[in-house]
């Protein structure tokens, strides 16, 4: 049999046991705990609209649970979410779930073998959890992916971009980057990031040297949606609105903010 039986509860509570260890009256921990949860629940949805089986749809929700578990231990160790100065946080999800055999805690199966494939990689459900963890923050899903594969790369992806918008929408971008609160209102968004803007994808980590190009950055994201479902969903919160909203005392930077609301609504059919 390939397949896992997936137990929402025992998900749940082995997840509330793994993040129990780390310290959860810091902010950090707590914004990814709870994002964790949002993020599982939009995974959810995206597959319900698409009409996945039970067992596909438990599966879209469990990497969801999944995804960030990396996360907790690069705050631990290096008091950040930037992975450009500590370590890839969706690689080493992949890590602490296949290599350091945690991903067992999580599941059922009636393979008593499980471990093996785990390691060497051959059960498709196995498979396809460690491709979704491991691609869904990079740039780009990476090539040579199955059909079937890519379609939860991609609901993955799509899911933790809807809550990216709520998370950035209800924290101070000082908390998430450490940025000098008295620049956010002043800077400019870089040519470089406008142009990304303009030709609708998301924004490349390294072109980002302003707060005003965080922000541009994060709107950018709502170009890489791919599912109609998503589309929906991004309307609903609002928060991509407020994000568009941006508070600024620069004449030049209203100026981009306006065509940045422009180009998303014409793309989002508004």
């Amino acid at each position: 049999m390939d397949k896992l039986v997936i137990d929402r509860k025992k998900v749940l509570n082995n997840f509330a046991e793994y993040t129990s260890a780390y310290n959860i009256s810091d902010s950090k921990i707590k914004l990814k705990v709870e994002h964790t949860y949002r993020v599982a629940g939009l995974c959810d949805r995206i597959a319900r609209s698409l009409k996945l089986s039970a067992y596909d749809t438990d599966l879209a929700w469990l990497i969801g649970i999944l995804h960030d578990v990396g996360r907790f231990e690069q705050i631990r160790r290096f008091g950040t979410f930037s992975d450009a100065d500590s370590i890839d946080h969706a690689h080493y999800a992949v890590n602490i779930l296949f290599y350091d055999g945690k991903l067992k805690d999580y599941l059922i199966s009636d393979n008593p073998d499980i471990s093996h494939y785990m390691e060497k990689g051959g059960m498709e459900s196995l498979d396809i959890i460690k491709k979704a963890v491991w691609n869904h923050s990079a740039y780009r899903i990476e090539d040579g992916l199955d059909e079937r594969t890519t379609l939860f790369c991609s609901i993955i992806r799509d899911a933790d971009k809807l809550d990216i918008f709520k998370v950035v929408n209800d924290t101070p971008l000082k908390d998430i980057y450490n940025v000098n609160t008295e620049d956010i209102p002043k800077k400019e968004v870089s040519s470089e990031v406008m142009q990304a803007l303009r030709e609708k994808h998301a924004v490349l980590r390294s072109l980002k040297k302003t707060p005003a190009d965080y922000i541009a950055a994060y709107i950018a994201l709502a170009f890489e949606l791919v599912f109609p479902e998503s589309f929906i969903i991004a309307k609903e919160q609002g928060y991509l609105d407020n994000l568009m909203d941006f508070k600024t005392d620069n004449q030049n930077t209203k100026l981009q903010f306006k065509e940045i609301r422009k180009m998303v609504e014409e793309h989002f059919g508004i």
